[in-house]
């Protein structure tokens, strides 16, 4: 499975920054199933081509599998496209290779993500519905596609060819975080396929890559469907959205999408009817519910909302009139964009919008904009880093920024056996860099508070199922001096 982007912006090698790869080496990533690896086939200032290769292990992508895969032929687990074909195990790798250049941020050069640069794409293997959906799903996006076609056997040209093309995308003048967006929505979509559990949190990823291309697409209905694997109960509220988004509706009026872990119970194509009725409060809306009533009883003034994606959380704390102050901060500026669109800031009279902050930041590096604050949320952030940046995060949240509260949530990886399409070791989001158990969470927990001065206390966030738990998890930090 491979990959390559290539520009020729001068100088070309810029296109490293972007990355946040260095050209002069490889690089490797463990994913689901096998490695990624990254590497520069040339690099000058002229012409740069980045390439991503997956070597993803046959046995491997099947190995603690059940269920109804392998009963069409007594090999098929075994003998089948999946280590070659671009897919969702692309799109993963997409996301974890380059999730920072995804996102719109460079350190070393903030301004370079908005240069829309001339840019060619080839995806070495894709599998489609027919040679011209490749042209059908970039053209609108204003790509030249070309496709080359694949024999089923070379030496057998009556045999004609195969289902699999060899895709060429090539723009003119386009942010590379907008290629890359559209490779991560768009290749699953060919395939028709995912290998990881497609729940609620699918949808919200959907509106969220496509909230800048996808409510005008000609194919939207098209792309919606398949990507969410024709699930009713997902497929249905994104497109209502999405034709809403597209008329220009009020952002506020939308339904709460959520991730995978969001669901009460494993839901499957099986136990969805088109005709479903709405679904109870969702885990996702529960868990911002919870924290929002734990910061409600202490009253601050002063609240960090720290990871505060589209804007949900913040939604409910400006509700509380006790807070005089609440500032959000996100790595991704077109998340923090988004929660501005939400949440109607230039819409919102002067002394609430004085009430309410926005700024772009990492919680890997010291800031002294999150000092001097009453509370702290991090809600569903800390698996989207590697687990070796948590002591960063730890030092600038407990050890500078020190809130007299901080709440913090995680998925609890003991109920994932509830759910079915989860295969043993895969996480309930493909952004997610780790998932704890009870135990392990619990022993993180206790070495922040033991090393910061805070007192402790665990909770669990939605239904408990004896022996696993509750799908999530909460450590409620309390600092000794408060």
């Amino acid at each position: 499975m491979l990959l390559t982007i290539t520009t020729t912006y001068s100088p070309a090698t810029d296109l490293g920054y972007l990355l946040h790869k260095n050209p002069a080496r490889l690089q490797s990533l463990e994913i689901a199933g096998g490695q990624a690896h990254i590497f520069y086939p040339e690099a000058t200032a002229e012409r740069c081509t980045a390439a991503l290769l997956l070597d993803l292990d046959p046995v491997g992508l099947v190995r603690g599998r059940t269920g109804s895969s392998g009963d069409g032929f007594a090999l098929e687990q075994y003998v089948n496209d999946r280590p070659y074909v671009a897919s969702s195990f692309l799109s993963a790798a997409l996301s974890k290779a380059f999730g920072t250049a995804m996102n719109g941020t460079c350190k070393d050069r903030p301004n370079l993500p908005e240069q829309a640069l001339p840019l060619e794409v080839k995806v070495a293997v894709v599998s489609a519905p027919g040679p011209d959906w490749p042209r059908r799903l970039f053209e609108p996006l204003g790509y030249e596609v070309q496709i080359e076609t694949t024999p089923l056997d070379p030496t057998m040209p009556e045999w004609g060819d195969s289902r699999y093309y060899t895709l060429h995308l090539r723009h003119e003048r386009l942010r590379l975080q907008d290629v890359l967006t559209h490779l991560y929505v768009l290749l699953p979509v060919l395939d028709n396929d995912k290998h990881y559990y497609v729940g609620e949190n699918e949808a919200e990823k959907l509106l969220r890559k496509g909230a800048d291309w996808l409510p005008r697409h000609p194919e939207r209905d098209f792309i919606t469907r398949r990507y969410l694997r024709y699930l009713a109960a997902y497929v249905n509220p994104t497109l209502k959205q999405l034709l809403k988004d597209e008329e220009g509706a009020e952002p506020t009026q939308e339904a709460e999408p959520v991730d995978a872990s969001t669901i009460t119970a494993p839901v499957t194509a099986d136990t969805v009817a088109a005709d479903s009725p709405e679904p109870k409060l969702s885990l996702h809306d529960q868990r911002l519910q919870q924290v929002a009533d734990e910061i409600y009883q202490l009253g601050p003034k002063r609240v960090l909302d720290l990871g505060c994606g589209e804007g949900k959380l913040l939604r409910l704390l400006l509700r509380q009139p006790k807070i005089e102050f609440i500032l959000g901060m996100d790595v991704s500026h077109q998340a923090l964009s988004r929660a501005a669109q939400r949440l109607h800031l230039d819409e919102m009279p002067p002394r609430q919008r004085a009430r309410l902050e926005l700024i772009q930041g990492s919680l890997l590096y010291r800031d002294e904009r999150l000092t001097g604050f009453d509370a702290a949320a991090l809600v569903e952030v800390i698996e989207h880093l590697d687990e070796n940046r948590l002591a960063a995060l730890e030092e600038v949240v407990f050890g500078q920024a020190r809130p007299a509260h901080v709440f913090v949530t995680s998925p609890n990886a003991d109920y994932n056996q509830l759910f079915e399409k989860l295969n043993a070791g895969e996480f309930r989001h493909t952004d997610h860099r780790f998932e704890w158990t009870r135990a392990e969470f619990a022993a993180w927990a206790a070495g922040v508070a033991e090393r910061h001065g805070y007192q402790l206390r665990l909770e669990s966030m939605g239904e408990e199922v004896e022996g696993v738990g509750a799908p999530s998890q909460m450590a409620v930090f309390e600092s000794e001096k408060s």
